[in-house]
């Protein structure tokens, strides 16, 4: 007796020209058809030279299609009967990783075996693409050197041998890279360092995460300012810190008050943003900066100096890092080459004493076990060609002319509003609009006209504070001009 069956030359379509094995591609239909209802548990299937008969394919085709069928469980041999279709299917419903929402108590429960990082804000409205999006200072990677990086990248990726050369490097980084560097902080930041003394990162913010888990524990003091960059503040207080905040003017951080608190009782760290403070861009005076220096030699105060935009600086000549001057392996130094190139780029470096970074690279080796070494060699090969130099020259007059054009825009759109002052560097405006006018409301005006900008939330961080920074490296003149109507047209 013939055994009635599905027309399964119609129902299983067979891709000659696809880079899928036939034999799985007629697994995967079945499976399709077993999912979808139309084959059930327990149907029998033609014998296997049946089916190849019909899809017009050799027989053993067909037999690794149910071989791969009945390893993976969606089928079962019944010895002298024939092919069926296992009565327990291999298919599991995905479960929520939440608990539902109809048991309250076991909702309450749950929230407590984790640390809860920040409150959750309710999305008001659907995110959508933005025609232009206003960041808190950038730089623009249409005009980075990217295209050497990836051709480096190639070429390096290609030669075989030297893969095993380079995870010899470990979590310190590229050695090329941290050779790299250490020339170059010594001719523009005067820096006495060697290779040993470098730690390359994932970005700045994990030098920093890495430098503060080295020195902080849970009680532990940070002095920041009271305008802070706001994910350095989040990660002290996510490691157990208590924050003391200090007045940042028109010269940089508060050094007196700084030495009032070491003498009363000195803290675990201070973190300092001396040149192009974030967010407000202001640089810490000369007058300042010799009393700090002071102070840190005479308490052993460790400092975490972030000088993540060293580079841009566009009036005169850059102020000198604290780290580059006398402070007894006190000073922690963090840069980052995003800021350089573009920020989807994630490259930064930690520098300290040698046996500081040798012990901070296993401290990193625990959340990032070695970054993408290639990618490294690469960007350390623009260094050694001057090809790095060549861009950053090439950015500062660019972003200078941006920065004189941006201030004279903003002063036509939001002068009756705002205040701000024309920064000497970096890549953002820091702003400060009047007390009752209302930041979030400027930006969802913004957001109707396909314009992205922060309302204004990220710099309130336990401070009361109505500002904003104003991103414009990253905008040529034409994305300002339209920003600027913009902003005319909704204040």
């Amino acid at each position: 007796m013939t055994l009635q069956t599905l027309p399964f030359s119609t129902l299983i379509a067979v891709d000659r020209r696809s880079t899928t094995p036939i034999f799985r591609q007629v697994a995967n239909s079945l499976i399709e058809l077993i999912k979808s209802g139309k084959i059930k548990p327990g149907y029998q299937l033609p014998a296997s030279r049946d089916m190849a008969s019909m899809l017009k394919l050799n027989r053993t085709t067909v037999v690794a299609a149910y071989e791969e069928l009945q390893a993976q469980g969606w089928f079962e041999v019944i010895e002298r009967r024939g092919n069926f279709v296992a009565r327990q299917l291999p298919v599991m419903n995905p479960k929520s990783f939440g608990v539902s929402s109809s048991d309250k108590f076991l909702s309450q429960q749950q929230e407590i075996f984790y640390r809860q990082v920040a409150a959750r804000q309710p999305v008001t409205r659907q995110l959508k693409p933005y025609q232009l999006m206003i960041n808190d200072g950038y730089p623009d990677a249409r005009i980075a050197p990217l295209d050497l990086i990836i051709d480096r990248y190639k070429f390096l990726s290609k030669r075989t041998n030297i893969h095993s050369k380079l995870l010899a490097d470990g979590s310190h980084g590229s050695n090329s890279l941290r050779t790299e560097l250490a020339l170059f902080l010594s001719k523009t930041r005067a820096l006495n360092i060697t290779p040993e003394q470098v730690l390359v990162t994932h970005g700045a913010q994990l030098a920093i995460s890495v430098a503060a888990s080295m020195i902080l524990r849970p009680g532990s003091t940070v002095i920041v300012g009271d305008v802070n960059y706001v994910l350095a503040d989040r990660l002290f207080e996510q490691l157990g810190a208590q924050l003391i905040k200090v007045k940042v003017d028109q010269d940089g951080i508060d050094v007196d008050a700084i030495a009032r608190i070491c003498k009363q009782s000195k803290p675990s760290l201070l973190y300092i943003i001396p040149h192009h403070h974030h967010p407000t861009t202001v640089t810490l005076s000369a007058e300042r900066r010799v009393k700090l220096l002071d102070i840190i030699r005479r308490y052993r105060l460790p400092v975490i100096e972030d000088d993540y935009d060293y580079d841009f600086h566009y009036e005169n000549a850059p102020i000198l890092p604290l780290a580059s001057a006398e402070h007894d392996g006190y000073v922690l130094y963090v840069g980052s080459i995003s800021k350089t190139l573009a920020p989807t780029i994630r490259l930064g470096y930690l520098i300290g004493g040698e046996n500081f970074i040798w012990q901070a690279a296993k401290l990193k080796q625990v959340l990032d076990i070695r970054g993408d070494v290639l990618f490294e060699e690469s960007v350390a090969h623009l260094f050694d060609m001057g090809e790095m130099q060549r861009h950053l020259r090439r950015s500062v007059k660019l972003y200078k002319k941006r920065r004189d054009d941006f201030c004279e825009i903003l002063r036509a759109s939001i002068g009756t509003v705002a205040n701000f002052n024309h920064p000497n560097g970096g890549m953002a405006v820091w702003t400060l609009f009047d007390p009752e006018y209302s930041i979030s409301h400027l930006s969802e005006r913004l957001a109707h006209r396909g314009i992205y900008m922060n309302d204004g939330s990220l710099h309130k961080y336990r401070i009361d504070v109505n500002g904003i920074r104003f991103g414009f490296a990253s905008l040529n003149s034409n994305e300002m001009e339209t920003f600027g109507q913009a902003l005319k047209e909704s204040i």
